[in-house]
């Protein structure tokens, strides 16, 4: 089984607002998914991203493959700035 951490869109038209979750490869875009473990809203001045950083951490170490937007969101909310996320100690 291929898990992806992906975006899952919500709202209505023209107001996107989209959920980050753990899901299997072949399930739909806004199907089933296994864990959430974050949102994003665009619409906000500024974009807000809130994110589990253990959770997402914790996936990405069990294999999981962020989407590159996902992955792009993830370094701007932080997760890859900490130690554990590079195997160093501190």
């Amino acid at each position: 089984m291929s898990v992806k951490i992906r975006l899952k869109r919500m709202g209505v038209k023209k107001k996107p607002f989209y959920r980050i979750v753990v899901a299997d490869s072949r399930s739909p875009r806004d199907g089933r998914f296994i864990e959430e473990i974050g949102y994003y809203d665009p619409m906000k001045e500024p974009s807000v991203i809130s994110v589990d950083q253990v959770k997402a951490l914790d996936w990405i170490k069990k294999g999981a493959q962020a989407t590159e937007t996902v992955r792009a969101l993830l370094k701007k909310a932080g997760v890859f700035n900490k130690p554990e996320a590079s195997g160093e100690e501190q």
